[in-house]
């Protein structure tokens, strides 16, 4: 454990909310970046651009369980230390190397630091302020998350002036300037070690497996659910790996010859979360999430929509036409991932949701590791377009299951 002596802390609550805010602004420079750097600078075809999102995915999915016994068992802050870092040296080794290989390395370096500190940070406000107060702690970070990634979108528009990559390599080493800063700063006084028989293990991921499938079995509606989590997974890896470079293939951008092409992905990005945090805010208002009929039949139309939405985004060849779709998309996914939460919330009790909520999370990621790659070959081998109208087509049969759904509700 990172020793504390002398070393006058903050508190927890300001911790937890500037970790929020520093860290949703660092992710922002990146995510302005990092998709036009990779297929401009670092010349990605289409393949080699979705192998980087299935690496990142697969580096998650396996690393989450190990690393959180560092969590668990040493020190919540130690982990969110060494997450930080890890991180931090991901984008730097990414914006300095623009090559197939350092770039495919990278994502597995910050995406283990990202499990290191996924969890851990939760944890340890919780330790720190108490469980009956984290709440509103993650409310407000939340909040704060959000605000701070549509402001980052400036200071990553501007940096690419000078290089396309320098926005990856200033949030890489602000992220190891933070990690030092927490290590200085971050209290850590309510950590207990988690006992064994509660901790984050690879046989507790085949039980819950296990409980899940016996689930199935009992209740055969659940597939409805845990299939609505994998054709999300299906589709999503081949969209967002591929609507930049299709964008930059079909399209030159106005003044693109005076102006970076970063200004306009800066502006695509910060109209997507402007749209994207205004319907939301229409969505609390207006959609009653208690009303069964309500909530399935909001959540299916509006997945019909994205489903049209993916479609013609694919085939368009007008510019603002596109522009608008891709917002379509966006405002759409944004709607929907709170949308299924509470669909899954309705639809179980407490006794199991936990466990079909934690399944649903597993079909989706190894949907993405499984179809991700066939998405990005399918690219290669024929066109940009036809891997795009593959996501669509991997996401079109939710409607269905839709359709299955609302038929039971009419019985």
């Amino acid at each position: 454990m990172i020793s504390s002596h002398y070393r006058p802390h903050w508190p927890a609550e300001r911790i937890y909310l500037l970790y929020s805010a520093v860290t949703a602004l660092l992710f922002g420079l990146v995510f302005t970046a990092s998709a036009v750097y990779q297929v401009t600078i670092a010349g990605l075809n289409a393949l080699q651009l979705v192998l980087v999102g299935t690496v990142l995915e697969f580096s998650v999915f396996l690393f989450e369980i190990p690393t959180g016994v560092v969590a668990d068992v040493k020190s919540r802050r130690l982990s969110v230390v060494i997450g930080t870092v890890l991180i931090g040296c991901g984008f730097i080794l990414e914006g300095s190397w623009p090559s197939f290989v350092p770039i495919l390395a990278a994502q597995v370096l910050w995406g283990v630091g990202y499990t290191f500190t996924s969890g851990a940070l939760q944890a340890w406000i919780s330790d720190e302020i108490g469980e009956e107060n984290a709440g509103q702690i993650f409310l407000r970070g939340a909040q704060i998350e959000q605000l701070a990634a549509l402001i980052a979108i400036l200071p990553a528009v501007a940096l690419s002036f000078w290089r396309v990559n320098i926005p990856i390599i200033a949030s890489g080493t602000l992220f190891l300037l933070l990690a030092g800063f927490l290590a200085l700063r971050m209290p850590e006084d309510g950590f207990h070690p988690t006992p064994p028989g509660e901790r984050s293990t690879w046989q507790h991921m085949t039980a819950t497996l296990r409980a899940g499938l016996g689930m199935l079995r009992k209740r055969p509606a659940l597939y409805t659910i845990l299939g609505i989590g994998l054709f999300y997974g299906l589709y999503s890896e081949g969209f967002d790996r591929l609507w930049t470079p299709l964008l930059l293939e079909r399209f030159t951008f106005p003044a693109q010859e005076s102006l970076p092409v970063m200004v306009w992905f800066g502006l695509l990005r910060a109209g997507a979360l402007l749209l994207s945090m205004g319907i939301n805010a229409w969505a609390q208002k207006r959609i009653d999430t208690a009303q069964s009929a309500q909530l399935v039949h909001t959540f299916a139309a509006s997945s019909a929509a994205l489903v049209a939405s993916l479609f013609l985004f694919a085939v368009s060849r007008n510019l603002l036409l596109s522009v608008g779709l891709f917002w379509s998309v966006s405002m759409l996914r944004n709607l929907n991932g709170p949308l299924y939460t509470a669909w899954v919330n309705q639809r179980l009790d407490s006794q199991v949701r936990a466990t079909v909520i934690s399944m649903s999370s597993l079909v989706d990621a190894l949907g993405q590791i499984a179809a991700g790659p066939l998405v990005g070959l399918l690219a290669v081998k024929t066109n940009l377009q036809n891997g795009l109208l593959a996501s669509a087509a991997l996401l079109t049969p939710v409607l269905l299951i839709f359709l299955y759904t609302l038929s039971l509700q009419k019985e």
